[in-house]
């Protein structure tokens, strides 16, 4: 029997992608965002979250999709990646969901228009349904995740 994992579904640009359940700290509404100076443009800012100040990314930005404003779906998840936590504006998160590691392939070269890097694999859930699974040390690669423990100061 092959190992499972449960994953948090979430959707950009129509496209569904997972965070593994145990990454994925919490899932907020939208709320008010400062914005921080001198930081890279898909770096909204930070949120105060119960007395802890979390930096929060757009994650279209981040894969260089075309961003949108922020709508009721809109969700802020606050995921766990290397003792720092960090929220990622994602347009909804609507499931959480069982794969099957058998059911992972790699990714191709460009899925959505997202980068290979970003990606752990490819999940494919039944006959039609692909689930873009997220490789959370690349989205947050080492140097801009100094960057955002500065904030966290």
């Amino acid at each position: 029997m092959a190992e499972e994992m449960k994953v948090i579904v979430f959707t950009l640009a129509h496209e569904e992608y997972g965070i593994e359940v145990d990454k994925v700290r919490t899932i907020e509404r939208m709320i008010p965002i400062t914005r921080v100076p001198k930081t890279p443009a898909f770096v909204k800012g930070v949120i105060n979250l119960r007395g802890i100040v979390i930096p929060v990314i757009d994650l279209r930005g981040r894969f260089g999709l075309e961003e949108t404003e922020p709508s009721e779906s809109s969700r802020i998840i606050i995921v766990a990646a290397n003792d720092l936590e960090v929220g990622f504006i994602v347009d909804s998160a609507n499931d959480v969901l069982d794969v099957a590691s058998d059911a992972i392939e790699n990714p191709p070269e460009v899925v959505g228009g997202v980068k290979a890097k970003y990606l752990r694999g490819v999940a494919k859930i039944g006959d039609s349904r692909l689930l873009i699974l997220l490789n959370l040390s690349e989205v947050l690669n080492r140097s801009e995740i100094i960057q955002l423990e500065k904030f966290g100061e």
